[in-house]
């Protein structure tokens, strides 16, 4: 068995990381893709490894020869790699191809360790390694019959949405036995070559093989397997994440923020949203309505704000909608004066946008993070705030102040001359929710000093479509934030959600209601979990400390590996007791099932 690696493509797409070097030289984590391939095949007892080179090629000859002196490797150049395609390098190297079994591998590629043993192990003399279908593949796709015979080759230019079901994508890595490629591919690939060009890709020659219902080709479908094909800057920054080294991963996930459908197979606990709204038909109006909301501009503020007010039932006067409450959130905190009173452990977003020493912070004193509306009241009228923040249910304590309290504090804030913040983005998810909102003309109107922010995503589920709302009577306040943002600072979908929710308010109603029943199974099965102490919780989270021996970044680490579910380490959050905690999501019951069974299997 030999190996072939074609590695002559210039990369362009990769910019600077391959303006002096071939795409097999690009780091990942620290380690060249072609040292973690070559370290992967010198496992395998090869007979050679030969490589097809091209653009930067003696540099990348000069490289191995000095770091590989044990192993033997052959070169093939390929000396006009800028005017052809792969099919010529692998046509150059055709007189190796017939000298033995081959492994046929991309140089672009990154993947686990197991996947030369998943071919090797199979008795099949033939196989295309492929995985299904999923969102981030680009490239050749075929499709498979229920003998795992390759019946078609897709190129880009024949690829249909309608058929992605029964699509996958070729993962680069081929095995051929040696007759194979002698008597069928090579003279396939000899004429294909002449009646075409060389401007082409090696996987046409397959495809019309594939035609002639030989079945000389099978696929071998990757589970678990991971791998990741790294064409640009953003495949890079991908694989990054995917291939991290233990102490590094948790930071390259948690640095992105969100973006993590790009990972289909993860389950993401971190990231807060309703799990049941979603599956109402306005997603579904929404879709049907997509081509036409991506071409037309949406409206500007004004009318915006009308929907806005229309759908949330405040006055014009008093309401702003935003490209999510971050944009509310940065606008209003870079505009109140003064000092700002915070509760930790928070939401960091609003402290984060004021000066350190701008901020009066209170901590609760006791081990679960409650406090009540008198606790704040007895502490800020001791250590004065000109503003007062009070997410409610607080993140990522999960503690809530009731209704009936939160008035009690706003009047004390406003006899005081305090401005009262309340983010109510996660209010929706306590019990009785309906009832627990401030947001009505009458109560904005009896506490002036009083702003509310709420993020549609958490509650509603959609964060895709940046939306958030801020509400105030205070108009001059109003104004002066209307005067910060863009004419156009939401996009056409978050419109239209807004323009046909009220159609879908039952739905809605329906979906808060499933929520909190299986928020009250899932915080149960929590509570078998003997190493964790699960705090009370009126949102889609709960907090919960991780008790010896466990750390909560071993857990966070177990979780991500063995299970690829992804959990919020909490441990070093300000206001926290330098205990280990960690903040789970609350998804929907299957999910949350799996997530039950990665705990208790740790």
């Amino acid at each position: 068995m030999q190996a072939l690696i074609l590695a002559a493509g210039m990369g362009k797409r990769l910019g600077e990381f391959t303006k002096n070097n071939t795409k097999c030289m690009v780091e990942v984590n620290g380690v060249k893709l072609i040292d973690r391939l070559l370290r992967q095949l010198s496992a395998l007892n090869l007979n050679r490894i030969v490589i097809v080179v091209g653009y930067e090629g003696q540099k990348l000859i000069d490289y191995l020869n000095q770091k590989y002196t044990d192993l033997k490797i052959e070169y093939v150049t390929n000396p006009i790699y800028d005017k052809t395609n792969n099919i010529y390098s692998l046509y150059l190297a055709k007189n190796q191809l017939q000298e033995d079994d081959t492994l046929l591998i991309e140089s672009d590629l990154i993947f686990d360790d197991g996947m030369f043993e998943l071919l090797l192990d199979d008795k099949e003399p033939n196989i295309a390694l492929v995985a299904k279908y999923e969102t981030w593949m680009d490239g050749t796709m075929v499709k498979i019959d229920e003998d795992n015979n390759i019946v078609n080759f897709v190129p880009k230019a024949a690829f249909c949405y309608s058929d992605v079901d029964k699509y996958y994508k070729t993962v680069n890595i081929y095995k051929f036995s040696k007759e194979f490629s002698k008597n069928k591919y090579i003279p396939f690939l000899e004429a294909y070559t002449k009646s075409v060009g060389n401007n082409e890709y090696y996987e046409n020659v397959l495809r019309i093989i594939s035609f002639l219902n030989s079945h000389d080709l099978k696929a071998l479908s990757v589970k678990g397997e991971k791998w990741y094909e790294i064409d640009d800057k953003q495949d890079l920054d991908i694989a990054e994440a995917l291939f991290a080294d233990e102490k590094d991963i948790i930071r390259k996930y948690y640095g992105r923020f969100g973006g993590f459908w790009r990972f289909p197979k993860m389950l993401d606990f971190c990231y807060l949203v309703n799990p049941y709204f979603r599956s109402s038909n306005i997603i579904d109006e929404i879709e049907a309505n997509f081509r036409t909301l991506i071409a037309e501009y949406p409206s500007g503020l004004k009318v915006n704000t009308l929907i806005a007010s229309k759908c949330w039932g405040v006055k014009e006067d008093y309401i702003i909608p935003g490209n999510g409450a971050a944009e509310l959130i940065k606008a209003l905190m870079e505009m109140l004066p003064g000092t700002l009173g915070v509760i930790r452990p928070t939401f960091e977003e609003y402290p984060n946008r004021r000066n350190p020493e701008e901020l009066v912070t209170f901590i609760p004193q006791n081990n679960e993070y409650r406090y009540s509306a008198q606790d704040l009241i007895d502490y800020f009228s001791q250590n004065h705030a000109d503003n007062l923040l009070l997410i409610n249910p607080d993140n990522p304590s999960g503690n809530f102040i009731p209704l009936a309290e939160v008035y009690r504090l706003a009047q004390w804030c406003q006899e005081n001359d305090v401005r009262l913040i309340v983010d109510e983005s996660f209010v929706d998810f306590s019990v009785g929710w309906e009832n627990n909102t401030l947001l009505h003309d009458d109560v904005l109107e009896k506490y002036p000093n009083l702003v509310v922010m709420k993020s549609i995503s958490k509650s509603y589920g959609v964060p895709g479509i940046r939306l958030g709302i801020l509400c105030s009577a205070d108009k001059e306040l109003i104004i002066k934030l209307k005067k910060t943002v863009s004419i156009w600072n939401i996009n056409s979908f978050a419109e239209f959600f807004m323009q046909i929710f009220t159609k879908y308010e039952k739905d809605y109603k329906r979906a808060c209601a499933k929520f909190i029943e299986e928020r009250n199974d899932f915080e149960a099965k929590l509570r078998e979990i003997k190493y964790l102490r699960v705090m009370p919780s009126q949102a889609n989270y709960f907090l919960v400390e991780i008790l010896p021996p466990y750390t909560a970044n071993q857990i966070v680490l177990k979780m991500l590996k063995q299970f690829n579910i992804l959990t919020r380490d909490c441990s070093d959050k300000k206001g926290l007791d330098g205990k280990q905690y960690m903040r789970i999501a609350v998804r929907n019951h299957k999910d949350n099932a799996k997530l039950i069974e990665g705990l208790k299997q740790i």
